[in-house]
């Protein structure tokens, strides 16, 4: 059990990803003026208000000494304008008493103060240091990518990573890598003056063990299919209509798995899509056709008619033990048999994604993986590092699994780098997610050319995303104003189905009331 207790109701959520990063598998809970969350983020209604102001320090230790917590880390952390002190005991011993003065209280360099205080104390307690220093954000290339715009040197921003969130050498330079290349892409596009359509395709053919996305079993909702798209045709409708002053640049069907669907369907939805949007500019056009045992020649048919430019088919791992683990209801053949199929038929810009860290593999298991992608030559390869989500199955009933922890996940990653650089992959976008094994992050690797800019657009955040379908999180991008508002759909099918005017209408009254240039 690990206790942390704020004098104010701040940086939560930074403080608790960094001890979470060093400490993965302890309970943790964060006390702050008048309420106390654990490491779900819930409130616990029984210690509301417990935490009215942080103890001075004899009071502390008189509370110490009353309780029985010889195994509990408790964290103090004191936050006030321009000094930090943080005082650490283990069980009933003091291990640390720091108070540091801070040059800046305006907020971004408060938090990188604090955060490099409390990294380093961390250090020293356990003994391990994490790749990414002290950066806990999605989006660590986003750094790297601004400075790059501003015209700043690598040598520059290699110093300020490295200064400011004690970066390893090794993430600089991937960072540095990822933000050129991306750079390079969406500077031959026009991209502030364009748009991207995600559309949302929530159905799987079963829910791996995990997945927290927004998915359904189509063996349980596929009743309810047609309800759900004729309510998505609608809002294509409306998506067609309301965003007249931008081009659209790039389509991105993700699920869920969108080749659930039947040939019909799928050639139903891709035909209102093409009659809705205006496809003039349009750079790239994806389907994630990711399950295997989702795919027939039918399907790829329609979508190489339809002039889908990229796919995904995705094994995750070629190992069949794997596979039955975590629910993926396929074989490793009916992958290379999907592959062959999709390629027969002219799909020249195929991605596969692959996941380390996976419950019972070892660092054999991913070079097995890593030999038969091989043999397949993708265009693109998306490698993740397990993250365990607090909806996921894998958490939910984690003690059925106790025994099947990821082992050794930093060597499975240098092995899928190795290979990519061996294969004439490159580096192009790159995102992190809470929880991740080892404290690493998910990369994707494509050969010159067959880049995903939908992903990296999405990634860094640079262009206006309009997210249709039940889950969808439409992000609309004010440049001048370094401001992105964020407007939801419902994530229920049930709800969306029911409530599809309401949803046209969020994007209408936020579209009504914001001008985007």
């Amino acid at each position: 059990m690990i206790k942390i207790t704020l004098s104010k109701d701040e940086y939560e959520y930074d403080i608790h990803a960094i001890v979470k990063a060093f400490y993965p598998d302890e309970q943790i809970k964060v006390y702050k003026p008048g309420i106390v969350t654990s490491d779900n983020h819930s409130k616990d209604r029984s210690e509301l208000c417990k935490v009215k102001a942080l103890p001075e320090y004899a009071e502390i230790q008189n509370d110490l000494m009353k309780d029985d917590i010889d195994d509990v880390l408790n964290f103090y952390l004191r936050l006030e304008h321009n000094n930090i002190q943080l005082i650490v005991f283990e069980g009933k011993q003091e291990y640390l008493n720091k108070t540091i003065s801070v040059l800046s209280p305006e907020k971004p360099q408060y938090r990188n103060y604090l955060k490099r205080l409390l990294y380093n104390c961390l250090i020293g307690m356990t003994g391990k240091e994490l790749p990414w220093g002290t950066l806990t954000g999605v989006r660590p290339t986003k750094i790297a990518f601004e400075r790059l715009e501003n015209n700043i040197s690598k040598e520059e921003i290699a110093a300020y990573m490295k200064e400011q969130y004690l970066c390893s050498k090794e993430k600089v330079d991937i960072s540095l890598q990822v933000a050129e290349r991306e750079y390079s892409l969406l500077h031959n596009m026009e991209y502030k003056k364009g748009y991207s359509i995600y559309i949302g395709i929530p159905f799987c053919p079963s829910t791996c063990l995990y997945c927290s996305f927004t998915s359904y079993s189509f063996q349980v909702f596929g009743a309810i299919v047609e309800q759900y798209l004729q309510a998505l045709f609608k809002e294509i409708t409306y998506a067609g209509t309301c965003m007249d002053n931008k081009k659209l640049s790039t389509v991105y069907l993700g699920g869920g798995t969108p080749t659930t669907l039947s040939a019909d369907q799928l050639d139903r939805l891709l035909t209102h899509i093409e009659n809705s949007l205006d496809f003039s500019n349009v750079v790239e056009y994806t389907v994630e056709a990711g399950r295997p045992d989702s795919i027939t020649i039918d399907k790829l048919k329609v979508l190489k008619e339809h002039g889908v430019t990229r796919i995904s088919i995705n094994p995750q791992s070629m190992r069949q033990k794997t596979l039955d683990i975590i629910g993926r209801k396929h074989t490793a053949e009916e992958v290379v048999k999907a592959f062959h199929m999709a390629r027969d038929l002219g799909h020249d810009n195929i991605n596969m994604d692959m996941i380390i860290g996976l419950p019972g593999e070892t660092v054999d298991d991913v070079a097995y993986t890593l030999q038969e992608i091989q043999k397949l030559n993708p265009d693109s390869i998306t490698v993740h590092t397990l993250a365990v989500k607090r909806a996921a199955r894998l958490n939910i009933k984690k003690e059925d699994y106790q025994d099947m922890k990821p082992q050794d996940t930093l060597k499975m990653f240098q092995l899928t780098s190795d290979f990519a650089k061996s294969n004439g992959y490159l580096p192009y976008y790159l995102y992190r997610q809470k929880n991740m094994a080892d404290n690493l992050e998910n990369i994707g690797y494509a050969k010159y050319g067959k880049e995903g800019i939908y992903n990296i657009l999405i990634m860094e955040e640079k262009q206006t995303i309009l997210a249709l379908g039940a889950g969808g999180l439409s992000k609309f991008v004010f440049y001048d104003e370094n401001r992105i508002e964020r407007v939801e759909n419902v994530k229920s099918l049930k709800d969306y189905i029911e409530r599809i005017d309401e949803m046209i209408e969020r994007k209408k009254n936020f579209l009504h009331n914001n001008t985007l240039l």
